[in-house]
């Protein structure tokens, strides 16, 4: 049975966990995967792939955004929708993870739902901005197949709930190497609190791990022994997507400078955030809701001040999370099977 590593007796950091120890504990968020782990023809090509959907909350999106932001620690990747997070500091669609050839259809899947779900959309009024984010799993998935359909995509979104997410090789993780060793998806949380005044904030992440060499993780940083399974050598630099998550309230010109510690996590792990890999940060705030229509000429929020302390003790909750959510995303995966045989072995964490 497969654990997270605090169930193993490892801490990361010093900040407390959420109750389940994952982006969920944000309230309102769900997540929600389709995993493929099937042959597809007699030629030999096999489906090691999938799709992971996270939802700001369980409402309707497009009618009640919330605030967004995001940032590139590295570009070589190929999402959807970043341009316009950034310039309006809103995400109204849920924010899909998936392989590098998945994205089109993946996009094409959002849409429908989301088309489904708002019959005005492009018609009485404007038209909708869809958020994807992807790493290549070709070397358990048969990529060039293109197996993830649309489908899959609105199964992944209807799948979605706020129970602690399945971490590891499953949804768009079922095909993801990290440090050579089986990744995917891993999440965890941390509670910030301002003293005083018993209000308390969560922040939840949750990682997508394709990345790094098997001398590249920092065994002695968590007292681990190197794992007596054979590693891969990653066929190319690899890539993470991170999704933070927290009800603090900030703009999105806040949320963007918090989510930019998650790269300290991601470093404190092993990476260098190589020439060839995509490390990209998606964050919202479920603070506000953000209405689609209104009539009024005037938006009024509150967001935290700048210099109080909880900013910093929100900058060490995505630097703490993001850590141990690349951690879960290796001590959840099994070792797994792909096409034409390739076989990625779990790392087995020894203390």
């Amino acid at each position: 049975m497969t654990k997270k590593v605090r169930d193993m007796g490892m801490t990361i950091g010093m900040l407390p966990v959420g109750e389940k120890n994952c982006i969920t504990d944000v309230n309102g968020v769900q997540v929600g995967h389709v995993t493929l782990d099937e042959k597809i023809n007699e030629d030999g090509a096999y489906a090691c792939t999938g799709v992971t959907a996270i939802l700001p909350h369980g409402n309707n999106l497009f009618q009640e955004k919330v605030t967004g932001a995001s940032y590139v620690l590295n570009g070589f990747g190929k999402t959807t929708g970043l341009v316009q997070v950034n310039e309006l500091g809103i995400i109204e669609s849920p924010i899909m993870l998936t392989n590098t050839f998945g994205v089109p259809a993946v996009t094409q899947g959002t849409l429908q739902y989301m088309l489904d779900s708002n019959i005005e959309i492009g018609d009485t009024t404007g038209t909708i901005n869809l958020v994807v984010g992807e790493c290549n799993d070709s070397y358990l998935n048969s990529i060039r197949a293109c197996p993830v359909t649309p489908q899959h995509a609105i199964e992944a979104i209807s799948n979605a709930t706020d129970n602690t997410a399945q971490e590891g090789a499953v949804g768009a993780g079922k095909g993801m190497v990290c440090f050579g060793y089986k990744g995917g998806i891993g999440s965890s949380s941390r509670i910030v609190t301002i003293a005083h005044a018993e209000i308390h904030y969560t922040v939840g992440c949750l990682v997508l791990t394709n990345f790094g060499q098997r001398t590249e993780f920092f065994t002695e940083r968590f007292q681990v022994e190197s794992s007596e399974n054979e590693s891969v050598v990653s066929p190319t630099d690899g890539s993470i997507i991170i999704v933070l998550a927290t009800d603090a309230p900030l703009s999105s010109r806040q949320l963007r400078r918090v989510i930019k510690r998650c790269g300290i996590g991601l470093g404190r792990s092993g990476s260098h955030f190589s020439h060839g890999s995509g490390d990209i940060v998606i964050g919202f705030s479920t603070a506000h809701r953000i209405t689609h229509h209104s009539d009024s000429y005037i938006e009024t929020r509150y967001q935290l001040r700048e210099d109080h302390p909880i900013m910093n003790q929100l900058f060490t909750a995505a630097a703490e999370a993001t850590e141990e959510a690349i951690l879960n995303s290796l001590s959840q995966a099994r070792t797994t099977t792909g096409r034409d045989g390739h076989v990625v072995e779990a790392y087995n964490f020894h203390r």
